[in-house]
């Protein structure tokens, strides 16, 4: 049996903050007793880890990861072990990746390919969502036996036309078997064949360069998306989950909806809440590095998704993380904007981001972790195993210094990516050590973890729904 306790941190969790040691046992949390009692004085362990001043907090837990995702004519630069490797990095011990179905393929096909790239390679858990590309027959039937064992959720895209898109029909459909299996459909909610019209429009007027990518993807065509996802899942008597929420007409759709006690939930990123439509305009072809999908929104959006953040209409921080390089990737799209590869990078930020959040008043200390961790553990079916440190949880577990001070920067960062979305970025806080199932994988900012270390983990359904 190994035991490893953690002393004299602040145990701050999505319920509770209490100075507390904390006992693991064979990759578990075995115990928990505030600091300096007769119980705490108790445990005994071969490995014990000071965190006097420090927090100690539940691994996160990042809800929308693609690594090696093909997109465009290239591959998000992240391997799954480089990918993971970096997440630990910053603090997140588990990742829910996407297995994409082709069109004419089948969701197991999908499946087996991204448990392929993942198995033995991974520095940290792992479990995957399914990108339902191909509504049929056979795809509906397919839903109902990755429910079983244990890839709960399914992604679709209103946008896309040509590539994921799936048209009302097809999500209905999809919909409708999810509120039969008790799977959760995940979406992509913009308006992706009127944003192809702008697209044209734009290029035939030449205007090209990066900032059109926004200009194009309007917010208004996130909130009809949105809206129109939210009335179909009523219709099917489904639960629903939008991805990376960026317009606060959207989440103005979400609140509406949750306030008629629908399960609609929503998600936000990283780059909605640091980044902005200014980024996108940076001279020359900067803004390449910042062109995602939904977009990056003026600033003045920011304060919309904070609010929601901290009312609860919207639930989730995840990464969306899907690095392109600079040179090479973004490249593609040098005079027109449409063929830059989007997607960004961020799976080693989110927790360090969110706890500068804390700093600057928007949210709190148990909201963080609630957000990063404790819910995304719920909404994709992991928790209390992950997303807590409670007595039988995994012990994923962050030693984290509040008071140490960082520059972000490519040249320091562990993503496979060749530049940084923040780079320059001063911010407060810092992962110190970070433990997978008790196993060290950072240890006092030194990398201590191996590839193959993570494993699969099967999911139950979201744990939000009646």
């Amino acid at each position: 049996m190994s035991r490893t306790v953690i002393r004299g941190g602040l145990v701050i969790t999505a319920a509770d903050e209490i100075h507390a040691d904390v006992l693991i046992e064979d990759g578990r949390i075995a115990a928990l007793a505030a600091s300096g009692t007769p119980a705490a004085g108790a445990f005994t362990a071969e490995r014990t880890i000071d965190a006097t001043g420090k927090y100690v907090i539940p691994g996160g837990v990042d809800g929308h990861t693609h690594m090696e995702m093909p997109f465009g004519g290239t591959y998000a630069a992240d391997t799954f072990e480089t990918g993971t490797r970096a997440a630990a990095w910053g603090g997140t011990t588990t990742i829910v990746d996407f297995a994409i179905q082709t069109v004419g393929g089948s969701l197991r096909e999908g499946l087996d390919a991204w448990h392929a790239k993942a198995e033995g390679n991974c520095a940290i858990d792992y479990g995957f969502h399914m990108i339902v590309s191909d509504v049929n027959q056979e795809t509906l039937k397919e839903m109902d036996l990755l429910v079983e064992e244990g890839v709960t959720s399914f992604k679709q895209f209103m946008a896309y036309p040509g590539v994921f898109y799936s048209d009302d029909g097809q999500i209905l459909r999809a919909m409708q078997r999810a509120a039969d299996n008790g799977g959760l459909i995940m979406m992509h909610a913009e308006n992706g064949i009127a944003i192809d019209v702008l697209v044209e429009q734009a290029l035939a007027r030449g205007e090209t360069d990066p900032r059109y990518h926004g200009e194009v993807r309007k917010a208004l065509l996130e909130a009809e998306a949105t809206h129109r996802a939210i009335r179909l899942a009523q219709v099917a008597g489904a639960p629903l989950y939008v991805v990376h929420v960026s317009a606060q007409e959207a989440v103005a759709e979400l609140a509406r909806a949750r306030d008629q006690g629908l399960h609609v939930f929503g998600e936000t990123c990283p780059q909605y809440l640091f980044l902005s439509t200014d980024n996108l305009a940076e001279p020359g072809f900067e803004g390449a590095k910042y062109v995602c999908s939904t977009p990056l929104r003026p600033k003045e959006y920011q304060a919309a998704l904070w609010k929601g953040l901290r009312t609860n209409d919207l639930q989730v921080v995840s990464t969306d993380h899907c690095p392109f390089c600079f040179t090479g990737q973004k490249e593609l799209g040098r005079g027109d904007f449409s063929k830059i590869p989007n997607g960004m990078p961020g799976v080693e930020n989110r927790m360090d981001l969110l706890h500068q959040a804390v700093v600057d008043g928007h949210i709190s200390r148990r909201r963080w972790i609630e957000i990063a961790c404790a819910t995304p553990a719920r909404m994709f079916g992991m928790y209390p195993k992950k997303g807590t440190i409670a007595p039988g949880a995994d012990a994923d577990v962050v030693v984290y210094d509040p008071h140490a001070e960082q520059v972000m920067s490519a040249e320091t960062h562990h993503m496979n990516v060749d530049y940084s979305a923040y780079e320059g970025r001063r911010i407060t806080g810092r992962v110190e050590t970070v433990l997978s199932r008790g196993e060290p994988v950072i240890t006092e900012r030194e990398y201590t973890g191996h590839a193959g270390h993570g494993v699969y983990t099967p999911r139950s359904t979201c744990q939000y729904l009646d």
